[in-house]
C-alpha cells in the first residue's frame, strides 16, 4: 500500500477514485474530504462554467440540446489534462465520471438531437482515463431535495422534485448494469458524512480496503 496522510494508507491498485451520484448527493463534499485525507489531487466538475445550465433549468425542453453539448465537450477537455505530470500529487480524487453525461443526455434529448450526441460522443470516449474505483452515492429522492434545498444555489431554486426523481432513477438503472471499473455502491440516504465524523472514517475505511470486488454494497446501518 501507499501511505497518504496520517495512519492513511490507500491500496497500491487504486490512484484514481471519482464520486458519482445525483444532483444533491454530496459526491464535491465527499471528492474534498478525501482529497485532503489521501493528499491527493482533486479534480472537481466545472458545472458554474457552462452557461446553458441555469437556462436550462428554468426551460429543460429548449435548452437541453446545448446544455449537453457544453458540457461534453467541457468534460472531455477536463478528462484530457487529467493525467499530466503531477510532481506533487500521486493520486487523483474526481467528483464525476465521464460516462454521466450519456444519463443526463438520455433522460433530456429528443430522438435527433440524441443521434447527434451519440455521433460526437463516439469520436471521444475512446480516449478518456478510466477510475480505479467509481464510489456511487445512492441516496433517496427525499434526502436529495433536502440537501439541494439546504445549499441554495440559485441555479438550482427552480429544481423541481420531478426532475430529480427521474434523474435518481436514471442513475440507478446506469450503475446497477455499469461494468466499466470496480464499483463500490454506497447507500447514503440515512448518513452525513459530511458532520458527522464517524459517518466518514466508516465510509473512508469501506474505501480503502484492500482486494475488492468488481461492485460492492455498503449500506452503513447495517453496522449499527
Amino acid at each position: 500500500m501507499t501511505m497518504q496522510g496520517p495512519g492513511v494508507e490507500l491500496p497500491n491498485e487504486i490512484r484514481y477514485i471519482a464520486i458519482e451520484g445525483v444532483i444533491g448527493a454530496g459526491k464535491t463534499s465527499l471528492a474534498r474530504m478525501l482529497s485532503e485525507r489521501l493528499s491527493a489531487r482533486l479534480v472537481l466538475e466545472r458545472f458554474e462554467e457552462n452557461p446553458f445550465l441555469p437556462k436550462f433549468y428554468e426551460d429543460p425542453e429548449h435548452f437541453a440540446f446545448q446544455t449537453q453539448i457544453f458540457f461534453l465537450l467541457s468534460r472531455y477537455r477536463q478528462q484530457q489534462e487529467l493525467f499530466q505530470a503531477d510532481l506533487f500529487h500521486a493520486h487523483v480524487i474526481s467528483d464525476y465520471i465521464f460516462e454521466k453525461d450519456k444519463i443526463f443526455a438520455y433522460l433530456t434529448l429528443q430522438d435527433e438531437e440524441l443521434k447527434l450526441y451519440e455521433s460526437m460522443l463516439s469520436a471521444i470516449e475512446r480516449n478518456i482515463p478510466q477510475p480505479d474505483l467509481v464510489i456511487y452515492l445512492q441516496s433517496s429522492t427525499e434526502r436529495l431535495m433536502a440537501n439541494i434545498t439546504k445549499r441554495a444555489r440559485e441555479m438550482e431554486r427552480n429544481m423541481s422534485e420531478e426532475y430529480i426523481k427521474e434523474l435518481n432513477e436514471a442513475y440507478n438503472y446506469f450503475f446497477f448494469r455499469y461494468k466499466a471499473t470496480p464499483l463500490l455502491i454506497v447507500k447514503a440516504t440515512d448518513i452525513d458524512f459530511v458532520n458527522n465524523a464517524s459517518d466518514f472514517e466508516d465510509l473512508l475505511d469501506q474505501i480503502l480496503r484492500p482486494n475488492k470486488a468488481p461492485v460492492e454494497y455498503y449500506n452503513p446501518l447495517v453496522k449499527k
